[in-house]
């Protein structure tokens, strides 16, 4: 199964990125307020640049003067299926990690802008 990560970062702003592996990298989004963990709960997700699956793992301080410095902590890791759509589009995916264990979904939402995403806590359905 493919993997997942939710990386803490204290950059500039603390934010959450959300990174599914596809296609031989991470697939990225910034999550500025976090992940929702309650159903039909949404938050902001911004599409950012795929990551190298090395970064699966990844832990430490990012230089200052280096794109997206600061410190960056594992949040919630483990694997995920996607049960509809895929990237570039509407996504939704079952994770089963440490803390996230559910269906979200991410919707395009254009109207905040370029790589802007709605991620949807969803209802599960069924086990």
């Amino acid at each position: 199964m493919p993997r997942f990560v939710v990386h803490e970062h204290h950059a500039r702003r603390l934010h959450w990125d959300l990174r599914l592996e596809h296609g031989g990298a991470l697939v990225s989004f910034a999550v500025p307020k976090g992940v929702p963990l309650r159903p039909g709960e949404r938050r902001l997700a911004v599409r950012t640049e795929d990551h190298a699956l090395e970064y699966v793992g990844f832990e430490g301080e990012i230089p200052e003067g280096q794109y997206g410095a600061g410190t960056v902590a594992i949040w919630d890791r483990g694997t995920y299926e996607t049960v509809e759509g895929g990237p570039g589009g509407h996504w939704a995916v079952r994770l089963e990690g440490a803390r996230l264990r559910g269906r979200w979904a991410l919707i395009p939402f254009p109207k905040a802008g370029e790589g802007a995403h709605l991620l949807v806590r969803a209802r599960d359905r069924g086990a």
